[in-house]
Order: C-alpha cells, then structure tokens, then sequence
C-alpha cells in the first residue's frame, strides 16, 4: 500500500472522524459487558441473564443500523453522526440517574443500539472518499473503532470499582461529549453522490443471494468477535474465578487482538482478495474455538482467545473489502444490512453461552456450537467461491480473489 497515495486519494479528516465516532460508540454499545459481573452481583442474576443482559444492546443495534444508513443516504453522514452522538448520550444517563432493576437495563440496553448503529454511518462516511482498490484498507481504518471495546473492558470495570457501576455510566459519556464536538468539526461529506433507497430497495438488495450471504457470514466473524467482547469479562469471573477487574484486563488484552488487526485485514484483502482471508478465518475460528471448548487452563485458553479473536477482526477487514466490489452503488445500505446480521449474531453467541451455561452445567457447550458454525461457514465459503467465480465481473473476481475450489485443485494435480 502507497500510504502517500492513499491519503492524497481521499479525506483524512473525515477518516479519523469517523474512526473516532465508530470507536467512541462501540465502547457505549458493549459497556453493559464489562459491567456484566457488577449487575450480576447486585441484581443476583442467573447465567442465562446475564448472557441475555449483556446482549440486547447488540440486538438493539441490528435494528437500529438499517434505519441509521438510510437516513445517512437521504441527509448525509455527518448530519446522521451529529444526531446518533447526542441520542447515544441519553442510555448512559439513564444508567447513571435512573435504573436500577432488571426491566430498566433491558430499556437501557435497547437505547444503547443507537450506538451500534454508528457502524452503518461511520463507514460509508469514510468508503465514499476512497476508490475501490483502496476500500478494504479505508473501511479497516474506520472499523478499528471496534477498538472501543478496549475503553470498555480496561477502564469501566475500574470505575466501576472505584466508584460505583452507577458512576461508570456517567464518566462514559465524557468522552463521547468530546468524539461529538471533534466530529463537527473535521467530518465532511464525499462529493459522490448519495442515492437514497426506499423500502423496495431494501427488498431488492435482500433478494440478492450475495447480500444474504455476506449477512449469514458477517454474523460469524463480527457477531463472534462483539458477543465475545461482551461475555469474556463474565466468563473469565466465572470459569476462572477472577475477580472482575482482572477479568476485565485480560478481556481487554484478547480484544486488542481483534480490534488492532482489523486494518491488517483490510490491508491483506486488498493484496491477495477479501476471499481468500476469509477462507483462512473461518477455518482457523472453528479449530481454534473446537480447542477453547475443552476449557484448558487459563494462560492456555487466553492464548487460544488472542488468536481466535485476531482472526475474527482479520475477518470483519475482509469482508467489507469484498462488499464495496459486489455492490460499487450501494455500499451504504449494503454496509447496514451487514452490519445489523453481525449484531444479530452478537446477540446470538453470549445467550448461546448463558443458556446452555445453565442447561449443561458447563461453558464447553457453547463454544463447540461455535466451533461448528465457524467450521460450517468455511464449507459454505468455499462452495460460493464456484458461484461468485462465474457470477461476478472479472475486475472484482480479480479484487476478491475468488476462485472455483474444483479448478483449484485440478491446477494442483496438474
């Protein structure tokens, strides 16, 4: 990558702002993760809650990221951030002020998902400034903001200790007061054209194959990577029987792991294809979540965590490298359509994990489901590749690095 000619082909300013917005609302979408063993303890709850608990806000956020991106393709990015920054302000004062039973963390919890929308704004915001073959590496620089999650992990469990779990939310929303006056300020709207879709859009987009596709896929690398951002710190409180500050430090250093390399796996889609890293993730996901399930011991299973959720940013970097090439014309409404199938699976993976928690008596259960939807979505891929490689242009074939797995191995035998 030219970085010089990177950075002369679009609009940093615009970049940063929306890594920061991105970044900021992803540390409010999944602060009720770390602050999981808090409530649990204050409002005695079960595994099963605590996973559900935990999750709504990644629900939340599906529902909320296809309105978000549609209404930054009718006013504009920035104009959608302004409003999504000060909305995202409204949960945490309410967590701070206001709730105190279960049934007002759910309504908390849904608020919350206006920041997970931020996904289906910041991204398209930052994509439109940039060419194709600059794509997979400005969407991986923008959806590093995953790195919020860090912010989470490291810092809330302490304040939370410090100063209460009441306390945690309010000090959240300093920085997002500040991300919203930075964002003001530097944001600017791409000159390309926006093409605002209706409700028959959205219908025709989701009869494509490929965009049902990208969704089931999305779900297994994203949702894997948030709904385990969100359940390690309870995990590692539970199984191991750290206490929640530690838990939360090692939650954090397994989630720098997934949220650091997202921009490497922009950067390796665009050099070898989005195709061919996402074949790699998925396989490596499922094995290395098949050894997690054996519940090892924890220097052993932080390890095995490190490397799984690397992979897993690795894999969120690929696949919107392949989304703009699919769909060049609608890269907004595709990017929240997507983006809202990885918080379903967010959802899905920590009440998996709860649910079954209690059910089996033991975490090993979840991760071998896991593990076999990671292995199933490897399998799938490599089917695709046959179809996309007769389906799809030859310009984004090339891009992708899509292949027919049959010619593939005739070419080796060969």
């Amino acid at each position: 990558m030219n970085w010089k000619a990177f950075f002369k082909a679009g609009h940093w300013p615009t970049l940063l702002a929306s890594f920061l917005y991105f970044d900021v609302s992803f540390m409010v979408w999944v602060i009720l993760g770390p602050l999981g063993p808090f409530l649990g303890e204050s409002l005695h709850l079960s595994a099963t809650q605590k996973g559900f608990l935990v999750s709504v806000p990644l629900l939340a956020g599906s529902f909320f990221r296809p309105l978000m991106g549609a209404l930054a393709d009718r006013i504009g990015g920035k104009m959608t951030g302004i409003m999504g920054l000060n909305f995202t302000i409204l949960p945490l004062l309410a967590g701070w002020l206001w709730a105190t039973e279960l049934q007002h963390f759910y309504l908390v919890g849904i608020l919350l998902g206006v920041a997970g929308a931020s996904f289906a704004v910041a991204l398209p915001l930052a994509s439109r400034w940039y060419p194709p073959e600059m794509q997979g590496t400005a969407l991986g620089i923008a959806g590093a903001g995953n790195s919020g999650t860090v912010l989470a992990t490291l810092f809330i469990p302490r304040i939370a200790a410090s100063l209460g779990w009441k306390a945690a939310f309010g000090i959240a929303a300093l920085p997002v007061m500040a991300v919203l006056i930075i964002f003001a300020l530097i944001a600017k709207e791409s000159p390309a054209p926006r093409k605002p879709i209706g409700l028959s859009g959205y219908k025709a987009l989701l009869a494509e194959a490929d965009t049902r596709w990208f969704c089931a896929l999305y779900s297994i690398t994203f949702g894997g990577f948030v709904g385990l951002a969100t359940f390690l710190t309870l995990f590692f409180v539970d199984q191991y029987h750290l206490t929640k500050v530690n838990a939360g430090d090692i939650a954090t250093l397994i989630v720098i792991c997934g949220s650091g390399v997202r921009p490497i796996g922009g950067w390796l889609a665009d050099r070898f294809g989005g195709y061919r890293v996402l074949l790699s993730v998925l396989l490596g996901v499922g094995l290395f979540t098949l050894g997690i399930s054996t519940l090892p011991p924890l220097q052993i299973a932080v390890g095995v965590f490190m490397l799984t959720m690397a992979l897993l940013g690795i894999g969120n970097g690929a696949i919107f490298q392949l989304v703009p090439q699919r769909f060049p014309t609608s890269v907004g409404i595709v990017t929240g359509l997507v983006g809202a199938a990885g918080g379903i699976g967010g959802f899905i993976l920590p009440s998996l994990l709860g649910t079954l928690k209690d059910r089996s008596g033991t975490y090993s259960t979840g991760f071998l489901c896991f593990a076999a939807i990671g292995l199933a979505g490897f399998v799938v891929l490599v089917r695709l590749g046959s179809e996309w490689s007769r389906q799809w242009d030859s310009e984004a074939t090339e891009r992708t690095g899509v292949f027919c797995y049959r010619e593939w191995f005739k070419g080796l035998a060969a």
